[in-house]
């Protein structure tokens, strides 16, 4: 098979970062592929595809009205001439569909949004017949997707998104005398709940008897000078807002404990490296998270938009914080026995058999 593969931006999110790894199935399994993007935005996902022997293609400038986007993309599906089209998020699915049709090339469409605007879900449900297999990122998102859509289990397969490294050095235990170092990873947007990790961090503040610690967030977004300024004035000065994180593994490295306040996720990669790298994950019970995480033996799942209980929580975690390293193992070991290379390869062996026949 000779796949065109289409996604949404080049944006370092989850689902443009794990590319390389899904081509390098696809190049397993015998077939040819290429990427493209309907258009850059930050491009941080564009490095990792080259260094895989991937040529990322832009199809048009940020801003470009939908009108030149599927141009675009036809010319450049002409140009590839590809046997299968997969699409990965919605614009990019519901584009890929109508170049689909126009040339008579079959469609997979790779689902990982648990949340949908009303007008994206309806279009989804208008052209679903336009793509001949639907795949979830998660067990979660794959039943989600199968719901909202009606379709039949005939149509719909789950490939997890995430493939667990298994040569990384874990996290170092927290040892007495040292601050509780506690981690988060992921866009600074409003769905990522920020804002209440740090409503929840303000009871805290002047708690007596808490030990010393720190939270770090990597990412970069819309919300970041708000968070910011809501720290400063409210004197939260153990909070740090570090950018983008392209090593995230150095930054997990550092910390003792994970938190993922999301109000809703699909599979949450971030949260399941940092399980990887035998850290305790305290998440909200959404998405994949909600499968995953095992309360009180490899974290502790929450409601989300709920800052008491999450300040609760975190004041019980660090008056005990000797109890993190061993949850983190137990983390790490969940993780490697369910999302092992092994697996990730399987499921997509198996999509790639599918959409052969």
């Amino acid at each position: 098979m000779r796949i065109a593969y289409v996604i949404n931006t080049f944006e370092g999110g989850g689902a443009a970062l794990p590319i390389p790894d899904i081509a390098g199935v696809f190049r397993q399994c015998g077939h040819d592929v290429h990427v493209a993007a309907l258009c850059r935005r930050n491009g941080r996902a564009m490095p990792g595809l080259r260094r895989a022997g991937l040529e990322p293609m832009v199809l048009a400038a940020d801003g470009a009205p939908i009108s030149r986007q599927v141009a675009s993309l036809d010319t450049w599906v002409r140009h590839v001439r590809p046997t299968h089209i997969w699409t990965s998020l919605t614009r990019a699915t519901l584009l890929g569909q109508m170049v689909g049709a126009w040339r008579r090339i079959p469609v997979v469409s790779w689902q990982h949004n648990a949340f949908l605007l009303p007008a994206n879900l309806a279009l989804l449900r208008l052209m679903k017949d336009r793509s001949r297999i639907w795949v979830g990122d998660s067990a979660h998102v794959t039943a989600l997707t199968r719901k909202r859509l009606a379709l039949p289990d005939s149509r719909v397969l789950c490939w997890p998104i995430f493939r667990a490294w298994s040569d990384v050095a874990p996290a170092s235990a927290w040892r007495p005398g040292e601050e509780v170092r506690i981690g988060s990873l992921g866009r600074l947007h409003a769905g990522k709940g920020y804002d209440v990790l740090c409503r929840a961090l303000v009871q805290l503040r002047d708690v007596p008897g808490l030990p010393p610690y720190r939270v770090t967030i990597g990412g970069e977004g819309a919300e970041h000078a708000r968070l910011q300024a809501f720290c400063q004035r409210h004197r939260l000065n153990n909070v740090r807002f570090v950018g983008y994180v392209e090593d995230t593994a150095a930054f997990l490295r550092q910390c003792h404990l994970y938190v993922q306040p999301s109000f809703y996720e699909g599979f949450c990669i971030a949260a399941h490296e940092a399980m990887n790298m035998g850290l305790p994950v305290m998440g909200s019970n959404v998405g994949e998270m909600g499968r995953s995480i095992v309360e009180g033996v490899t974290g502790w799942k929450l409601p989300p938009r709920q800052p008491d209980v999450l300040a609760r929580r975190l004041d019980a975690i660090l008056r005990q914080p000797w109890h993190l390293a061993g949850m983190g193992q137990a983390a790490r070991e969940w993780v490697m026995r369910s999302f092992n290379a092994q697996a990730f390869n399987r499921a997509g062996s198996a999509i790639m058999q599918r959409m052969a026949g």
